[in-house]
């Protein structure tokens, strides 16, 4: 049973051999470690990555403007 799961998971139209699997993986990311700066000391904060954080969060909020969700019938999870 966890084989057949693991199996359409790794199949799905929108699973890890995609870009709509990693691009949020990779923000998601970018946003934990954002959250590991809250306990550093100002003058440790990572610029770089404080930009990176800024224009992702720019470029995902100017697309969640854009972008319109279509539902497809058979993409649905059972």
């Amino acid at each position: 049973m966890a084989a057949s799961k693991l199996q359409a998971f790794w199949n799905h139209p929108a699973g890890p051999k995609t870009i709509h699997f990693w691009a949020p993986t990779f923000k998601w990311g970018i946003s934990i470690a954002n959250i590991a700066d809250f306990a550093k000391p100002p003058e440790k904060i990572s610029y770089p990555q404080q930009i990176a954080v800024t224009c992702t969060g720019v470029i995902w909020s100017r697309y969640s403007m854009v972008i319109t969700p279509v539902s497809h019938p058979h993409f649905h999870v059972r």
